[in-house]
Order: structure tokens, then C-alpha cells, then sequence
């Protein structure tokens, strides 16, 4: 089709519109395994732009597929049409009412968000997603989510009391509760909605049609099912026999996928918050049999969620860095576990519950472990089991976990014989099955391994999917239990609930959108299971050849395709967490982790003007705001580290385009460093003149805005002879590292390192090198490897005397245990050296626990400090080293800003393009939290960019840890 039809829309709109290749690209997927390229991607801003879309849509008969974060797993939201993407613009609350416990929102506000909001007035919205953190309450209400908690507080379904709609020829229509009276007033109207009305009335009038659904359907108490259009509910309502007295077609647009009717405006019903008091038991078991049987006795208590983890899903969370401190309640190696959770008003009654479910756990006698988790702890495991469905695209390689299966839902009292004769089949198929998830709902996520880049394996998708929904039927399940039909289960409706009914979801299906414009190919009609997969079946797979090692992923290309969709990174900065700064501050798709790796995929497969898919101004234009901060490295399940990638296309692009001249002024910044430190007087003036570092600035493309760093020369080695150790004893060797920051830039660091290193008892010996930080953020991977061979000669003999390497620019310093890995070549020597190396931090926090460093040094007086550390340190180690030395002293008061990144990120701050957003970023949480803190609060933060962007931000002076604890020593 044309792009010249488009202009007239594009024209009209409010919001955006875009037809470029990037956004088509970042559109195509969602977390599903499917890929169809949109003509085109819609922003809008008010419901007239969605009545024009909509309009343009039935004129030029081209589909419409509503879209807020993309994190569908069946396929919901791709499509060959228009994606109309709601989650930037429809984003508020607007309206609560505390006396219903009642809220009105726009689909494209954040699950958690909202409970934020609610926290005060003693509300929340009860369904609780794995994706909680970014999922949005539009596509809750068009998957019917449900989530961990459902047992205690019901699917979403439940609590839509109202939606406000266009419906496909752009009028408005509000569906809500209708008395009888009020029904029967609906069915006299003259109107497109009022027609609706009419035709469901007179299909579920009849008898016959009002049996076949009775008969078919998955059985009534199974909460958790979204197989094609929940006709069932409205047949409770009283004007179809049942026994209640209002009717809602909100139930039924509730899990409808957006096919239907395109939602506005959302009033949900909410839930008291849970008693204050909660207790999670974690019952262990050898077997995943003697799991299934601990369900149904366990679930004759008043549980809030009862969830199951598997060995598959629990391994996969060892070698993640986020998740690793999450496994602390493990026990051994468990086949399988259960999360049980209590709540209660006291601890008397907390006590008590806890009581009655450990008796149910010790009559079955089958678990052989079963800790008590409180507090904070019941977080750290719910986070551990939310990370479950990201996890699994941890596995190296092409084949993955697949989303074909892993929504099935059964009574129950069918679980254990269903689960039997599934793992039966599985076996039959040479499939060991991944289970997880919501075992107190009679729903376990199955997932087959597969590689679906293979004809056998897609037949295999096509074949365990069928046999499954096979054994779904015999037991009168759901197949589409929480994560809706889609694409990947859509074609299997008419077998779920038979040929009539399917039938008759059809008409329903043209009574609300006669020309089939809504999310075409879902739920009727439906697009083939195993076809529009993300990759080209038996395809030649392309020979990329990269600078640095991606071998533990097979390739740069397939460390792109780790990301599986998930959206962790569409979580905003009222979360925790710093992934992903720029988005946080965009809210652009491009901008986040999972934007940035599907261009990846898609440009390196399927290159736009050459042979060389890093020839991209595609991938260059999405590159452009990450600011290497690596949070993806640990907070993303799949661990795609974008800073990494970023540094390897920077160089494949420059390499065939040319490298630009502010690119190495950067790279190349401490060459002009130790030129400028020759004559620091005459350099800082140059600095401190605002006509010339105006040119200077100018000259580099810095923004005008930001001052220049002072520049300096010190002699540390006479700095070292001189230091005195007072207590003359000798507790250990340590290398300190004077990284080039320190060497030019921040001198004062490197002194107080030495002063506190020597004063406190260690024999310092000192280590000048560059890092190649400078190099590596810039794509100059050449100079980066050169600087890597060199200094691992000298890290390693460091290393092979057991000296610890302590360094005090994070940045520098953890290049050593991440980058130098992918640049150097014996990778048991790199391993070698990572292991030797530390930040500062880590190696005093290390002292304090082995008992070599205590209070006694320091002194008593009182100071309040508040952390921001290094977003690499929040990545590659921990922030709680820093808060433990900065607890020395017995008097200090320390917290940790939850702050995220402070937006300058090395050079990306410096950027007179960059920074309006390296400045939103800070201004997001770090610099508000800076400001409301008192005068005399001591602001600690390690990086030379962190303490730079503060100063800039806030004209606060933050300082390094170690300035803080030299100035505390007695």
C-alpha cells in the first residue's frame, strides 16, 4: 500500500504518526514468538484522534490493533494494520471515589502506578500481573489478567465496573450494570449500541444457543478463562435464566482483546488493602507429584496467593545478578516448591494461620523443607517468581521456553490427573516441561523447548499445542486460562468450545465491528498458529563478524534475540530500579532495553541498504540515548546488556562511516587530560572563562549549560612515602588502582584513598592504567582491546599473588570483571583478574565482615549521609557495600537515594543534544531527593560523572565514600 494515503491522517492527528522503518520495526513484535510488520504506528492524544483513526480505518479497510505495553505473550498486539499505541498519552486517574471504592482511569496507566495511588486511601486494585511493575490496566482488561492473586481477590473481570468505548464507527458508547428496567429501556433505542444490545439479547434468548454454551464452555469454576468471548457470563444475568439481576457487557469486552470496541476510559471496583501482617511458607519437595497433591489441602486455607516454581524455572534464576540474592529461602535443590502466602490484622492471629497451614504441611508429610519468610523477605521470593517468565530466555542458543501451552486452566480437582497425562504427552514428544505459576488456580505455565527457527520444531508447535488443547477439552479446562487467545490459540476456539459456538462468537464479533477492523485475526477468523513467526524458518543464519567475544551467547545476534518482549524496561522511574534512564524520561519504545535489541535483530537479519546490517542509521538513531548504564546487564531477566551491544555497533558503524570529531575528543579525553594537567593553571582558566570554554564547547558540541571539569597534576607516589601508617600494623597488601579519572580529575579521591587505605593499617602499593572507558562509550573498540591486552599482563601478575585490585571510579574499575572479558583472548586469565578486582567499596565491606575493620577507627560524632551510587556498581556488584562502610562510623545516619541513574553517564551528559534528557533524568528522582535534603546532609556518590551531574543539577558538592570515611578517622 501507498504511505502517500497516510498524510492526510497523519495530518489530522493530535498525537503522532509514524510510518518510518524503526517504528514499524520496534512495533512488530510484542512478547510473543510472532512478528508482523504494521504500515504504520499511531500515538493518539484524545478520542477524536481515535474516532478519526477509526474512521480511516473502515474507509481503506485496514485493521486497528490497540496496543499499551506490549508485553501480550499470545500475539494480541501484532498485526499488519495501524498499532495504536495508548500508553503515553492515556495515562490518568481520573476519577476516585472512596465511598464505592470505585477509580476511573484511561487504559494506558500502570498497574502498579495505580496502586501507588490507592496505597493512601487503604484501596488497591487486587489482579497482580508478573509484569504489575509495567503492565497497563487497558490490556489487563483486554487479556482478563489476573495474576498471583487472583485466589484471594479475582480476575479483572471481576472488577470492571464500567468501560467507556468507541465503538467502531467512532460513536461513544458507555457499558456498565443495567437493571432490568434498564436493560429493556436499552433494548427500545435506536443506535449502533443499542443494535449490540438487541442482537446478543436475541442470540442468548435461545434456548438452544444458551445450552451449547452451558455444555461447552470450560466449567463455571474455573475463574481463570478467556477461551474466545465470555458469553457464559452474561448468561447468569437474569434476562438469559440465571440468577442475576443486573447485566454488563463490560464482562464481556473483558478479555475481548481489543476486538470489540476500542477502550477509553476503565472504572474499576477495588479491594480494601490486604491486613497489614503477612507470612509466605515455602514448602520444598523432591517431586513434582508430591507438589501436586500439597495443592488441594493447602488451598483449604484462606491463602492470598499459592503459587508453584519448578527446577527448571529456579535454576535459570542462579545465574541471574538480580535474582541471585533472591534465592536466599531455597533449600537445597528442590524438584519443585510452593509459595504460600497468610495474611492477618495482629501477630496473634498471624501466628495462628501460620500454625494451621504448617499442620496441612506436616500431616502430608511430602515437603522436606518449609521456611517461614516475613517482611521484606515475602518480596524478595514474589520478585524471584515474577522474574520466572523473563528467566526462561536465559537459555544460550535457539532453543527456548515457548508461549504456545502455558495458559492452561483446570479445576481444581483436575489438576494433578490433568498435569499427569500433560507430562505424559510430553514425554511422548521428548520434552522435558518448564511449571510454573498459579497452582492454588488450577493454572500451571507450561512451556515445550523448541527452536522455532526449524520446520520440525515449528511442527512440533503446531502438534503439542493441539494434543494439549485436546486434553484441555477432556477435562473441560480453559485454554486461554489469563494470557488470552492471540495468535497462538485463537485457531483452537472452535475445538475448546465446538463448532456452534464458535459460530456464534463470530456474530458477536460483527455486531460490534461489521467490517472487521478491530485486531483482525484474533479470537475469530484467526491468523495461522505457526505462521508470522519472529524468525524465517530454516534460514541461512547470518555470519556477523564482532570485535569483541559474544560467544557466551553464540553471536551478537542471537545475544540480541535473548530479549524475549517481556518489558521490564517499560517500568518507569516511580519504580525501582534504573533500567532504562532514557525511557524513563521519553517514554519512547526506542528507548528502552527491548526497543534497542529487536532493532538489533531486525537490522542485523534483514539489513536496509547493504550487506552490513550495522550500516544503519535505524540502529544508530536507537542507540543514540542509551546511556550505557548497564542496569539491562542485571534488571532484565534475559540479561541483554544493550551497553555492551551499543559499543560493538558504534564501531561496526564507524568503521564504515567514518569516526566524528567530538567521538574522539571523548574517546581520547585522557590523552587531553594529561596534556591539559601539564599546565593546569592556564587550562582551568581557559575553563573558567565563560567567552572561552565557550568556544571550547562550541568547538566539541558540549552543551553550553555545563561547566568543564578542572583538570590537575599530582605526584601519588610521593603522596604514598609520605602517608603515615599510624598504628604501625600491617594488615594486608592491596593494590590501589589510580584509574585515569582519579590520575587527572579527581585527585582529592585518590589522595583520601591513600590516607584512609594506609591510616586504617594496609600496605598500599599503586597501579596507574587507563581503563578504555572512554574508548569503550564511544565504539573505538580497537584502542579499548589494545588497552586491555596491555593492562591484563599487570592485572594478572596482581592477580596471581592474590593481591586484591581496589578501585575507586567504578566505571574504571569494573571494566576489569565485564568489557576486558569480551576484549582479551585467554578468558581464563581475564576470569582471573575479574576476580581480583574491586571496588573500594566492596574490598572495606569485605574487611568489616572478616573482622580486620571496625568502628574503633573512626570517629563518634553524628552526620547524616545520603547515597546515590554508580549505575555500573548497581549493575556488576551491590549498593549495600557502600551503605556498610559508611555505617562505620557508630553515629552516622546513612540511606540510599532510590534514584536510579543521574542521567550523565560519562559524556552522554556533556552532549549539547543530550542534555535536555541527561538533565529530565536527573531531575526524575536524584536531584529532588538532593534538594529536599538539609544543608548539612553529606551527599555520597563514587562516580566522577555522578558527583559531576549533581553539582550541575542541584549546586550541591557530593563526595566519594572514601572522602567521607577519611574525613572520619580519629
Amino acid at each position: 500500500m501507498n504511505n502517500s494515503i497516510f498524510s492526510p491522517l497523519s495530518k489530522e492527528l493530535k498525537g503522532e504518526f509514524r510510518i518510518d522503518a524503526l517504528s514499524k520495526t520496534l512495533y512488530s513484535t510484542d512478547a510473543s514468538v510472532y512478528r508482523k510488520i504494521p504500515m504504520a504506528v499511531a500515538f493518539p492524544k484524545t478520542i477524536g484522534d481515535i474516532q478519526k483513526l477509526l474512521s480511516f480505518a473502515n474507509t481503506h479497510n485496514i485493521g486497528l490493533i490497540p496496543r499499551t505495553a506490549g508485553t501480550s505473550l499470545a500475539g494480541q498486539c501484532v498485526g499488519d494494520g495501524i498499532v495504536v499505541d495508548v500508553s503515553k498519552h492515556f495515562t490518568k486517574i481520573l476519577h476516585l471515589d472512596e465511598e464505592k471504592k470505585q477509580v476511573t482511569v484511561q487504559p494506558g496507566l500502570i498497574r502498579d502506578e495505580l496502586n501507588q495511588y490507592l496505597k493512601p486511601y487503604g484501596l488497591f486494585f487486587g489482579p497482580n500481573t508478573s509484569t504489575s511493575n509495567r503492565c497497563m490496566i487497558g490490556g489487563m482488561v483486554g487479556n482478563n489478567s489476573s495474576g498471583t492473586t487472583s485466589i484471594q481477590y479475582g480476575v479483572t473481570r471481576d472488577k470492571v465496573v464500567s468501560l467507556r468505548t468507541v465503538l467502531y464507527d467512532g460513536t461513544l458508547a458507555d457499558f456498565s450494570a443495567l437493571s432490568p428496567s434498564e436493560y429493556e429501556d436499552k433494548l427500545k433505542e435506536e443506535s449502533v449500541e443499542a443494535s449490540i444490545y438487541k442482537n446478543i439479547h436475541k442470540e442468548l434468548s435461545n434456548n438452544l444457543i444458551a445450552n451449547e454454551i452451558k455444555a461447552e464452555f470450560p466449567k463455571p469454576e474455573i475463574h481463570r478463562r478467556n477461551t474466545g468471548y465470555a458469553v457464559d457470563e452474561l448468561l447468569k444475568s437474569v434476562n438469559f435464566g440465571g440468577n442475576e439481576e443486573e447485566i454488563n457487557l463490560a464482562k464481556l469486552l473483558c478479555g475481548s482483546e481489543g476486538t470489540l470496541a476500542f477502550t477509553t476510559q476503565i472504572t474499576l471496583q477495588l479491594d480494601n488493602l490486604p491486613p497489614p501482617l503477612s507470612a509466605m511458607v515455602v514448602t520444598h519437595y523432591k517431586s513434582l507429584e508430591d507438589c501436586l497433591l500439597d495443592v488441594a489441602p493447602v488451598m483449604e486455607h484462606p491463602l492470598q496467593l499459592c503459587e508453584m516454581m519448578d527446577k527448571v524455572i529456579l535454576d535459570c534464576t542462579k545465574n541471574n545478578r538480580a535474582q541471585m540474592a533472591n534465592r536466599f529461602f531455597v533449600n537445597g535443590d528442590p524438584e519443585a516448591l510452593l509459595m504460600l502466602q497468610v495474611s492477618a490484622h495482629n501477630e496473634e492471629e498471624l501466628g495462628e494461620t501460620i500454625a494451621e497451614v504448617m499442620k496441612t504441611i506436616k500431616n502430608s508429610g511430602l515437603s522436606y523443607a518449609h521456611p517461614v519468610l516475613f517482611g521484606d523477605d515475602i518480596n524478595k521470593a514474589i520478585e524471584l517468581r515474577k522474574a520466572g517468565l523473563g528467566l526462561l530466555g536465559n537459555i544460550v542458543g535457539d532453543m527456548k521456553a515457548v508461549a504456545c501451552i502455558e495458559d492452561t486452566a483446570v479445576a481444581l480437582e483436575d489438576l494433578k490427573g490433568f498435569i499427569g497425562e500433560f507430562t505424559q504427552i510430553m514425554k511422548g514428544y521428548g520434552q522435558k516441561a518448564v511449571y510454573y505459576a498459579h497452582a492454588g488456580a488450577g493454572e500451571l505455565h507450561l512451556r515445550p523447548i523448541l527452536n522455532l527457527k526449524k520446520a520440525a520444531d515449528v511442527t512440533l508447535f503446531r502438534n503439542i499445542t493441539t494434543d494439549v488443547a485436546l486434553l484441555t477439552k477432556k477435562y473441560k479446562g480453559s485454554f486461554s486460562g489469563e494470557h488470552g487467545d492471540g495468535i497462538v490459540r485463537a485457531e483452537f476456539i472452535p475445538l475448546m468450545i465446538g463448532d456452534k459456538n464458535y459460530e456464534l462468537l463470530r456474530r458477536v464479533k460483527s455486531y460490534f465491528d461489521p467490517n472487521n477492523i478491530l485486531n483482525p485475526g484474533k479470537i475469530v477468523d484467526a491468523y495461522p498458529m505457526d505462521e508470522s513467526f519472529r524468525y524465517e524458518i530454516d534460514r541461512a543464519e547470518p555470519e556477523i563478524q564482532t570485535l569483541m567475544d559474544f560467544s557466551d551467547s553464540e553471536g551478537i545476534l542471537k545475544a540480541a534475540e535473548k530479549c524475549n518482549g517481556s518489558g521490564d524496561c517499560r517500568k518507569t522511574h516511580q519504580m525501582s530500579g534504573a533500567m532504562c534512564p532514557s525511557y524513563h524520561a521519553t517514554k519512547n519504545e526506542k528507548d528502552t532495553t527491548r526497543g534497542r535489541a529487536n532493532a538489533l535483530r531486525e537490522f542485523l537479519t534483514h539489513p536496509q541498504k547493504s550487506t552490513n546490517g550495522f550500516d544503519s542509521e535505524e540502529l544508530k538513531e536507537v542507540f543514540d540515548l542509551c546511556l550505557s548504564c548497564k542496569a539491562c546487564a542485571s534488571e532484565c531477566p534475559s540479561n541483554v546488556d544493550i551497553a555492551t551491544l551499543k559499543a560493538e555497533f558504534l564501531y561496526q558503524y564507524q568503521e564504515q562511516n567514518g569516526y566524528p570529531l567530538r567521538g574522539k575528543l571523548f574517546a581520547h579525553n585522557t590523552r587531553l587530560n594529561r596534556l591539559g594537567s601539564k599546565f593546569a593553571g592556564l587550562t582551568n582558566a581557559v575553563y573558567d572563562s565563560t567567552f572561552l570554554s565557550g568556544l571550547v564547547k562550541k568547538a566539541s558540541g558540549v552543551a553550553t549549560e555545563r561547566s568543564l571539569p578542572k583538570v590537575y597534576s599530582f605526584n601519588f607516589d610521593k603522596k604514598l612515602q609520605s602517608t603515615v601508617n599510624q598504628n604501625n600494623v600491617i594488615k594486608s597488601k592491596v593494590v590501589l588502582y589510580i584509574d585515569e579519572f582519579t590520575r587527572y580529575l579527581d585527585i582529592e579521591v585518590g589522595k583520601d584513598a591513600i590516607d584512609l587505605l594506609v591510616r586504617l593499617g594496609y600496605d598500599v602499593s599503586l597501579y596507574y592504567a587507563e581503563s578504555g572507558r572512554t574508548y569503550l562509550s564511544k565504539g573505538f573498540l580497537k584502542q579499548a582491546k589494545e588497552l586491555a591486552t596491555k593492562n591484563s599482563a599487570a592485572l594478572l601478575a596482581f592477580a596471581d599473588q592474590g593481591l586484591p585490585i581496589v578501585g575507586l571510579e567504578p566505571s574504571a574499575i569494573l571494566s576489569f570483571r565485564d568489557e576486558y572479558k569480551r576484549l582479551t583472548e585467554n578468558k581464563e586469565n581475564a576470569q582471573r583478574i575479574a576476580d581480583h578486582s574491586f571496588l573500594i567499596e566492596e574490598f572495606l565491606a569485605k574487611q568489616i565482615t572478616e573482622g580486620h575493620l571496625d568502628a574503633t577507627a573512626f570517629t563518634e560524632d553524628s552526620k547524616e549521609i545520603k547515597i546515590h551510587n554508580h549505575c555500573h556498581q548497581k549493575a556488576l556488584s551491590n549498593q549495600k557495600v557502600t551503605f556498610d562502610i559508611l555505617n562505620l562510623p557508630k553515629n552516622y545516619k546513612v540511606s540510599i537515594i532510590s534514584s536510579g541513574c543521574c542521567g550523565m553517564a560519562g559524556s552522554f551528559g556533556y552532549e549539547k543534544e543530550h542534555y535536555q534528557v541527561s538533565m529530565q533524568i536527573g531531575e526524575l528522582k536524584l536531584f529532588p531527593s538532593i534538594r529536599k535534603s538539609k544543608g548539612d546532609v553529606v551527599i555520597s556518590a563514587n562516580g566522577t560523572s555522578c558527583r559531576h551531574q549533581i553539582y550541575d543539577g542541584t549546586k550541591r558538592k557530593a563526595k566519594h565514600p572514601v572522602t567521607i570515611l577519611k574525613e572520619a578517622l580519629v
